[in-house]
């Protein structure tokens, strides 16, 4: 038996491999304001990314989890790229101004970005713990990050990596209850600080995971200021608290052991 992909059909062409048909016309404004098919436009891209960032950290953590160390820092160069044009993309919601927003801002309903099931299916991989991860969630949502929440992080996965390889990773990191927050740990600190100088591959995967990081709180921080500039201090569509929560989660990291190292170094 073979693994030769099957012959492409012949009535197969670019927009129905690209399913086109559907991917464009699934845009449909409440409003006649010009400017909503373009904030409908960039929201639906950012789900695609957040499906393909998805998709890239399961392979992440599978490739850590089999100390494929070459293929991992592969995919952690995938993963900052798509991340550096999740936050690039903000440049086009900045050109929304607050006048362009109020013309179709009441045809939203109750739609919010912190419905996004997927966004908090990312943080939940990457390990963040939150209540409010599940608070504006349908039922189905709230059950996918849910389960996310129950399984190991990203930062588990290469914890677990790091131990395979012979790094004294503690114990009680290793073992610990994968469904609450990630405590930062003396003890791992100190085996990340063996880490970035005894092992140039681990320490590339160190730096490249801290980037990511970084990246995920730079969107943060631009999506905040997005907001702010478009509706300042008023509530977020469909009553949330807006710009004021926001501004409280730009500078969380995900992974604080990573950080806490950069003063030992």
């Amino acid at each position: 038996m073979t693994n030769a992909a099957a012959p492409a059909s012949a009535e197969l062409d670019y927009s129905s491999y690209l399913e086109l048909d559907q991917v464009l016309t699934a845009q449909r404004p409440r409003s006649s304001a010009h400017d909503e098919t373009m904030f409908i436009i960039v929201h639906q891209v950012y789900e695609l990314w957040f499906k393909l960032l998805l998709s890239e950290l399961a392979e992440l953590q599978r490739q850590l989890e089999s100390g494929e160390s070459g293929a991992v820092l592969h995919t952690l160069r995938r993963l900052l790229a798509i991340m550096r044009i999740v936050v690039g993309q903000m440049d086009v919601m900045d050109t929304l101004t607050p006048s362009q927003f109020a013309e179709f801002r009441g045809r939203l309903g109750t739609a919010s970005g912190g419905q996004s099931v997927q966004f908090r299916e990312i943080e939940a991989v990457l390990g963040l713990r939150e209540r409010r991860m599940t608070a504006a969630q349908s039922e189905a949502g709230r059950l996918r990050v849910e389960a996310a929440t129950s399984r190991p992080s990203v930062f588990d996965s290469f914890l677990r990596h790091l131990a395979f390889q012979g790094y004294q990773i503690p114990q009680e990191a290793l073992d610990r209850d994968v469904s609450l927050p990630i405590e930062p740990s003396a003890a791992v600190q100190d085996a990340l600080v063996v880490v970035r100088r005894d092992n140039l591959v681990a320490a590339q995967v160190c730096e490249a995971l801290l980037d990511l990081d970084q990246l995920l709180q730079e969107w943060r921080y631009r999506h905040g200021r997005m907001v702010l500039r478009v509706i300042g201090s008023k509530c977020g569509t469909g009553g949330t608290s807006g710009a004021a929560y926001l501004q409280k989660t730009m500078a969380i990291p995900v992974w604080p052991d990573l950080w806490a190292v950069r003063d030992r170094c």
